[in-house]
Protein backbone atom coordinates (compact mmCIF):
# COMPACT_ATOMS: atom_id res chain seq x y z
CA UNK A 1 0.00 0.00 0.00
CA UNK A 2 2.63 2.36 1.01
CA UNK A 3 4.02 1.92 -2.47
CA UNK A 4 0.90 2.22 -4.40
CA UNK A 5 1.04 5.79 -2.59
CA UNK A 6 4.48 7.13 -3.55
CA UNK A 7 4.06 5.91 -7.03
CA UNK A 8 0.40 8.03 -6.86
CA UNK A 9 1.19 11.65 -8.71
CA UNK A 10 -1.51 14.46 -7.97
CA UNK A 11 -2.19 15.40 -11.26
CA UNK A 12 -4.92 17.02 -13.28
CA UNK A 13 -6.30 14.01 -14.79
CA UNK A 14 -6.44 12.74 -10.74
CA UNK A 15 -7.90 15.86 -9.74
CA UNK A 16 -10.94 16.03 -13.22
CA UNK A 17 -11.46 12.30 -11.89
CA UNK A 18 -12.08 12.86 -8.47
CA UNK A 19 -14.35 15.89 -9.44
CA UNK A 20 -15.98 14.14 -12.36
CA UNK A 21 -17.05 11.32 -9.70
CA UNK A 22 -18.20 13.51 -7.35
CA UNK A 23 -20.45 15.74 -9.70
CA UNK A 24 -21.78 11.99 -10.49
CA UNK A 25 -22.64 11.34 -7.29
CA UNK A 26 -24.85 14.30 -6.68
CA UNK A 27 -26.52 14.55 -9.85
CA UNK A 28 -27.27 11.11 -9.49
CA UNK A 29 -30.41 12.40 -7.54
CA UNK A 30 -31.60 14.44 -10.54
CA UNK A 31 -31.46 10.77 -12.40
CA UNK A 32 -29.10 8.33 -13.89
CA UNK A 33 -28.56 10.28 -17.16
CA UNK A 34 -27.47 13.22 -15.85
CA UNK A 35 -25.05 11.47 -13.87
CA UNK A 36 -23.31 10.75 -16.59
CA UNK A 37 -22.66 13.99 -18.01
CA UNK A 38 -19.37 14.38 -15.91
CA UNK A 39 -18.19 10.65 -16.96
CA UNK A 40 -18.35 11.28 -20.26
CA UNK A 41 -16.33 14.14 -20.22
CA UNK A 42 -13.85 13.26 -18.22
CA UNK A 43 -13.67 10.00 -20.82
CA UNK A 44 -13.13 12.56 -23.40
CA UNK A 45 -10.62 14.60 -21.56
CA UNK A 46 -8.95 11.79 -21.26
CA UNK A 47 -9.35 10.60 -25.00
CA UNK A 48 -7.80 13.68 -26.03
CA UNK A 49 -4.94 15.12 -23.58
CA UNK A 50 -2.27 12.78 -25.17
CA UNK A 51 -2.53 14.91 -28.40
CA UNK A 52 -1.29 17.69 -26.92
CA UNK A 53 2.21 18.16 -26.20
CA UNK A 54 2.22 20.89 -23.64
CA UNK A 55 -0.46 19.95 -21.62
CA UNK A 56 0.41 18.37 -18.42
CA UNK A 57 -3.18 16.48 -18.14
CA UNK A 58 -1.18 13.05 -16.52
CA UNK A 59 1.81 13.86 -15.18
CA UNK A 60 4.01 16.71 -14.59
CA UNK A 61 5.30 18.65 -17.77
CA UNK A 62 7.73 20.73 -19.15
CA UNK A 63 6.95 22.56 -22.80
CA UNK A 64 8.17 25.93 -21.31
CA UNK A 65 11.32 27.36 -19.32
CA UNK A 66 11.44 30.91 -17.67
CA UNK A 67 8.92 33.33 -18.93
CA UNK A 68 10.58 35.98 -17.38
CA UNK A 69 14.20 35.98 -19.63
CA UNK A 70 14.68 36.26 -22.67
CA UNK A 71 16.28 33.17 -23.19
CA UNK A 72 15.55 30.02 -25.37
CA UNK A 73 16.41 26.31 -25.65
CA UNK A 74 16.88 24.59 -29.19
CA UNK A 75 16.29 20.96 -29.02
CA UNK A 76 16.62 18.45 -31.77
CA UNK A 77 14.97 15.06 -32.26
CA UNK A 78 15.33 11.78 -33.58
CA UNK A 79 19.34 11.66 -34.46
CA UNK A 80 21.52 10.86 -34.46
CA UNK A 81 21.71 11.09 -38.24
CA UNK A 82 24.83 11.01 -40.36
CA UNK A 83 24.04 13.65 -42.91
CA UNK A 84 22.12 16.22 -40.71
CA UNK A 85 23.06 15.75 -37.35
CA UNK A 86 27.00 16.78 -38.38
CA UNK A 87 25.71 19.73 -40.43
CA UNK A 88 24.06 20.56 -36.78
CA UNK A 89 27.11 20.24 -35.11
CA UNK A 90 28.86 22.27 -37.76
CA UNK A 91 26.38 24.94 -37.59
CA UNK A 92 25.71 25.55 -33.27
CA UNK A 93 30.04 25.05 -33.48
CA UNK A 94 30.42 27.78 -34.88
CA UNK A 95 28.05 30.07 -33.38
CA UNK A 96 29.01 28.74 -29.87
CA UNK A 97 25.68 27.07 -29.16
CA UNK A 98 24.43 24.66 -27.04
CA UNK A 99 21.66 22.35 -27.39
CA UNK A 100 19.89 18.97 -26.69
CA UNK A 101 19.66 16.33 -28.49
CA UNK A 102 16.64 14.24 -27.24
CA UNK A 103 18.37 10.78 -29.39
CA UNK A 104 17.04 7.16 -30.31
CA UNK A 105 18.33 3.86 -29.44
CA UNK A 106 18.58 2.61 -32.81
CA UNK A 107 20.13 5.62 -34.33
CA UNK A 108 22.75 5.80 -31.74
CA UNK A 109 23.80 2.16 -32.14
CA UNK A 110 24.28 3.13 -35.73
CA UNK A 111 25.71 6.37 -35.05
CA UNK A 112 27.90 5.96 -31.66
CA UNK A 113 30.80 8.43 -33.29
CA UNK A 114 28.08 10.93 -33.86
CA UNK A 115 27.03 10.29 -30.09
CA UNK A 116 30.39 10.71 -28.80
CA UNK A 117 30.94 13.74 -30.91
CA UNK A 118 27.59 15.56 -29.13
CA UNK A 119 28.57 15.08 -26.07
CA UNK A 120 32.67 16.14 -26.66
CA UNK A 121 31.05 19.84 -28.26
CA UNK A 122 29.22 20.14 -24.72
CA UNK A 123 25.60 19.37 -26.09
CA UNK A 124 23.15 17.35 -23.51
CA UNK A 125 21.37 14.42 -24.87
CA UNK A 126 17.62 13.65 -23.61
CA UNK A 127 16.03 9.88 -23.95
CA UNK A 128 13.97 9.93 -27.17
CA UNK A 129 13.06 6.20 -26.64
CA UNK A 130 15.36 3.11 -27.85
CA UNK A 131 13.01 2.52 -30.95
CA UNK A 132 10.80 5.62 -31.58
CA UNK A 133 7.21 3.66 -31.84
CA UNK A 134 4.92 6.50 -32.44
CA UNK A 135 2.08 4.13 -31.15
CA UNK A 136 4.51 3.55 -27.40
CA UNK A 137 2.20 5.10 -25.80
CA UNK A 138 -0.61 2.53 -26.79
CA UNK A 139 1.35 0.15 -25.43
CA UNK A 140 2.23 -2.06 -22.15
CA UNK A 141 3.70 -0.41 -19.02
CA UNK A 142 6.29 -2.53 -19.18
CA UNK A 143 6.80 -2.14 -22.75
CA UNK A 144 7.45 1.41 -22.28
CA UNK A 145 9.52 1.40 -19.24
CA UNK A 146 11.81 -1.09 -21.35
CA UNK A 147 11.79 1.59 -24.43
CA UNK A 148 13.70 3.92 -21.30
CA UNK A 149 15.48 1.81 -19.76
CA UNK A 150 17.20 0.08 -22.42
CA UNK A 151 18.17 3.27 -24.18
CA UNK A 152 19.48 4.61 -21.16
CA UNK A 153 21.32 1.44 -20.57
CA UNK A 154 23.22 2.22 -23.94
CA UNK A 155 23.91 5.66 -23.39
CA UNK A 156 25.35 4.73 -20.03
CA UNK A 157 28.06 3.48 -22.14
CA UNK A 158 29.02 6.91 -23.56
CA UNK A 159 29.48 8.10 -19.85
CA UNK A 160 25.97 9.85 -19.33
CA UNK A 161 22.71 9.65 -18.33
CA UNK A 162 19.80 11.83 -19.30
CA UNK A 163 17.77 13.07 -16.73
CA UNK A 164 14.87 13.98 -19.20
CA UNK A 165 12.66 12.28 -21.37
CA UNK A 166 10.52 12.94 -24.34
CA UNK A 167 7.75 10.65 -25.87
CA UNK A 168 8.02 9.81 -29.57
CA UNK A 169 5.43 12.73 -31.00
CA UNK A 170 5.04 14.46 -27.57
CA UNK A 171 2.22 11.81 -26.79
CA UNK A 172 1.95 11.33 -23.15
CA UNK A 173 -0.44 8.89 -21.05
CA UNK A 174 -1.05 8.14 -17.28
CA UNK A 175 1.55 5.20 -17.11
CA UNK A 176 4.26 7.48 -18.16
CA UNK A 177 4.60 9.65 -15.10
CA UNK A 178 5.07 6.88 -12.59
CA UNK A 179 8.09 5.37 -15.17
CA UNK A 180 9.80 8.11 -15.11
CA UNK A 181 9.34 9.43 -11.24
CA UNK A 182 11.14 6.21 -10.36
CA UNK A 183 13.62 6.98 -11.99
CA UNK A 184 13.80 10.52 -11.20
CA UNK A 185 13.71 11.83 -14.67
CA UNK A 186 11.44 14.68 -16.14
CA UNK A 187 9.48 14.79 -19.17
CA UNK A 188 10.36 17.59 -21.42
CA UNK A 189 8.41 18.40 -24.43
CA UNK A 190 8.53 21.82 -26.50
CA UNK A 191 6.18 24.67 -27.13
CA UNK A 192 7.41 25.84 -30.34
CA UNK A 193 7.57 23.68 -33.50
CA UNK A 194 6.83 23.48 -37.20
CA UNK A 195 4.71 20.51 -38.25
CA UNK A 196 7.47 19.57 -40.21
CA UNK A 197 6.39 15.78 -39.64
CA UNK A 198 10.19 14.75 -39.26
CA UNK A 199 11.20 16.99 -41.93
CA UNK A 200 8.91 15.42 -45.06
CA UNK A 201 8.50 18.93 -45.13
CA UNK A 202 11.04 21.46 -44.57
CA UNK A 203 10.90 24.62 -46.52
CA UNK A 204 9.64 27.67 -44.42
CA UNK A 205 10.21 26.06 -41.30
CA UNK A 206 12.16 28.68 -39.98
CA UNK A 207 9.62 30.90 -40.23
CA UNK A 208 6.94 28.97 -38.54
CA UNK A 209 9.47 28.45 -35.33
CA UNK A 210 9.69 32.10 -35.13
CA UNK A 211 6.50 33.16 -35.05
CA UNK A 212 5.63 31.36 -32.24
CA UNK A 213 8.90 31.99 -30.30
CA UNK A 214 9.08 34.07 -26.74
CA UNK A 215 10.61 33.89 -23.51
CA UNK A 216 11.77 30.36 -22.15
CA UNK A 217 10.50 28.88 -25.56
CA UNK A 218 11.50 24.90 -26.09
CA UNK A 219 12.46 24.67 -29.98
CA UNK A 220 11.62 20.96 -31.33
CA UNK A 221 13.74 20.62 -34.96
CA UNK A 222 14.54 16.78 -36.15
CA UNK A 223 18.14 16.45 -37.01
CA UNK A 224 16.78 13.01 -39.25
CA UNK A 225 16.38 12.42 -42.93
CA UNK A 226 13.04 11.44 -43.99
CA UNK A 227 14.48 9.62 -46.95
CA UNK A 228 17.75 9.51 -49.13
CA UNK A 229 15.81 12.45 -50.85
CA UNK A 230 15.55 14.79 -47.63
CA UNK A 231 17.18 18.69 -48.93
CA UNK A 232 19.49 18.69 -46.59
CA UNK A 233 21.05 22.19 -47.64
CA UNK A 234 17.42 23.74 -47.48
CA UNK A 235 17.34 22.12 -43.81
CA UNK A 236 20.83 23.91 -43.38
CA UNK A 237 19.78 27.08 -44.64
CA UNK A 238 16.29 26.85 -42.28
CA UNK A 239 18.12 26.65 -39.56
CA UNK A 240 21.02 29.62 -39.83
CA UNK A 241 17.87 31.11 -40.66
CA UNK A 242 15.90 30.48 -37.43
CA UNK A 243 19.43 31.13 -35.38
CA UNK A 244 19.16 34.46 -37.19
CA UNK A 245 15.45 35.59 -36.38
CA UNK A 246 16.12 34.27 -33.04
CA UNK A 247 19.13 36.84 -32.55
CA UNK A 248 17.18 39.53 -34.47
CA UNK A 249 14.03 39.03 -32.12
CA UNK A 250 16.88 40.08 -29.14
CA UNK A 251 16.54 36.56 -27.40
CA UNK A 252 19.48 34.25 -26.35
CA UNK A 253 19.72 30.37 -27.31
CA UNK A 254 20.79 28.68 -24.29
CA UNK A 255 21.58 25.56 -22.85
CA UNK A 256 18.12 23.85 -21.73
CA UNK A 257 19.02 23.37 -18.88
CA UNK A 258 19.39 26.65 -17.62
CA UNK A 259 16.12 27.84 -19.59
CA UNK A 260 14.39 24.92 -17.48
CA UNK A 261 16.03 25.08 -14.57
CA UNK A 262 17.19 21.86 -13.61
CA UNK A 263 20.13 18.82 -14.36
CA UNK A 264 19.00 17.59 -18.11
CA UNK A 265 21.91 14.76 -18.14
CA UNK A 266 24.41 13.69 -15.66
CA UNK A 267 27.76 12.20 -16.18
CA UNK A 268 28.02 8.30 -14.78
CA UNK A 269 30.89 5.54 -14.65
CA UNK A 270 31.35 4.25 -18.14
CA UNK A 271 31.76 0.64 -18.62
CA UNK A 272 32.41 0.58 -22.39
Amino acid sequence: MKNLFSRLLITPALLTGMGALTAAAVLLFLGPLWSCIPLILYIVSCTVAPFFPRWGYFLPLISRGDSTRRLVALTFDDGPDPVMTPLALSILRQRGIKATFFVTGRQTVKHPDLLQEIIKDGHTVGNHSYDHDVLLMFRSSRRLAQEIDRLQEALSSFGICPLVFRPPVGITNPRLGPILHQRKMSCVNFDCRAFDCGNRRIKGLSGKLLKKVRMGSILLIHDIRYSEKTDVNLWSSELERLLDGIDERGYKVAPLQEVIGRPVMESVLSVA
